[in-house]
This record gives C-alpha cells, structure tokens and sequence, in this order.
C-alpha cells in the first residue's frame, strides 16, 4: 500500500498529465482538496471510489484516513491542485508517513504560474528584461521569512508570480511600486485554464482598482514584471550567429 500525491494542474482536465489522469481513473481511495480541485477532474474518479474532501480535515484526520486504507491494502490518491510541491503542504504529511513507514511517491502537475501565463500569452523570461521568475506569496498568517519579504524580492527586478495573495492586492501594488514603479505591467489571472478564467491586464497603478471593481477575491494569481508587458526582444537562441552544440554559425 502506498499514498500517491497528485499533481490536478490549474484546472482544465486536459492539463492533467497522462499519469495523473491513470491513477485517478483507478483509484480506490482519493482525498482531494475540494476548494481548489476542479469538480471535472474530481469527476474522473470511479464511481465507487471512497472521496475525502480534506477542505475541511486536519491533518491528523487526514492520517486516520490513510492508515484505514492501509488496514484495507489500498493506495489512496491524495490529490492537490496545480503541482504538488508548489504551496502544497505536502512536507508536513510525507513527514506522518515516513512515522507510519507508509511508502509515497509525487506525480507532478502544471502549476497555475504556467496556466497564467499561457493565457496572458507572455513569455516570463524575456532576453534583457527578466531571466529570473520568483514564485512567493504576501506575508500573512503564514508569515514570511524577512529576507523573503516582498520589499526584498521586489529589488531583483524579476518576474513576480504571487500566489495565495490576491485579497492583499492594495498593499501588493504598493510595495511593488517602490522597486518596479507604478507603471510597471501587472496581471491577475482568476481560475486559471477554467473555463470561468477572467484576465485582468494593467499597471501596479491600476492593478488593485481593477481587480477589486471585477469581484475577484481569491484563487487567483498576480505577476508583476516587464515581461507581462511582452516586449518585443529577440533571443540569441535562434539569432544565425548564435553556435551551440546543434548548430553552427551561419557564413
């Protein structure tokens, strides 16, 4: 017997990979987060498999949960949407296992940053603007390590994926606007891949007021950076002078 986390991806069951979509098909036992995994792909379990929405489960009872199926000799599916070891709290439940000496493996899934910025159709590396991307969330009742606050992060320039921090949007555009300026790009993708999926494009200026005057106020994810802005550069990569080990330059 042995747990299998599940990466659901961002929501469009199409976006599932090949593996995830066989284990849940087979599944005997599934506990999935029932805030945040699509209904659709919920729906691909068997008909008469066990559900446990853990919404509202603690992590003991989650345990309790697990060690009957190893009463039972059943692996149970333990879905969690986008990626799984993107803000997934899956550490702390590895860690009982590892007590329980029940096995586990990590099947991985396309997080909600990818879905993002496939439907803002950007690139998020953009040769001479940003060739790095953070993913972070806001300090909240998960507090932030210092060094990791958004005033810090902010000074690299980088592309900003935030997650989990949308109902902070206001003081978001604010800090930001020091570092990156208020004209800086900025987008907020709500349920992303979905097909309720609104986009939302503008400033740090203007972020906030747009997102707020929209409804949104959760699930939902922001990126800031001049790469939202899809400037118009061009990648050495395919540039004819450019060698590697596939191509030579041409003469």
């Amino acid at each position: 017997m042995k747990v299998i986390f599940v990466g659901s991806g961002p929501g469009d069951p199409e976006l599932l990979t090949i593996k995830a979509e066989r284990l849940l098909r087979g599944a005997r036992c599934c506990i999935y987060a029932g805030s945040l995994v699509a209904e659709t792909i919920v729906g691909l379990l068997p008909a008469d498999a066990e559900r446990h929405d853990s919404a509202n489960l603690s992590l003991e009872q989650i345990v309790e949960i697990i060690k009957g199926a190893r009463e039972r000799e059943i692996d149970v599916v333990r879905l969690h949407s986008g990626d799984p070891s993107i803000y997934g709290a899956i550490g702390e439940q590895m860690a009982r296992l590892d007590e329980l000496g029940i096995a586990y493996e990590v099947v991985p899934g396309v997080s909600s940053f990818q879905a993002a910025a496939a439907a803002l159709k950007i690139e998020l590396t953009v040769p001479e603007i940003s060739q790095t991307i953070i993913l972070t969330r806001a300090s909240g009742r998960t507090p932030l390590p210092e060094h990791q606050e958004l005033e810090r992060l902010a000074r690299t320039r980088a592309t900003l994926c935030i997650f989990l921090s949308i109902h902070k949007i206001e003081e978001i555009a604010r800090v930001l606007a020091a570092e990156y300026g208020s004209d800086a790009p900025a987008a907020v993708v709500f349920h992303a891949s979905r097909p309720d999926q609104l986009v939302i494009r503008g400033t740090l200026a203007d972020i906030a007021s747009q997102t707020r005057a929209s409804g949104i106020t959760k699930t939902a994810l922001v990126i800031v950076g001049n790469a939202v802005a899809r400037a118009d550069r061009v990648s050495r990569l395919y540039d004819k002078s450019f060698t590697h080990g596939y191509r030579e330059a041409e003469t």
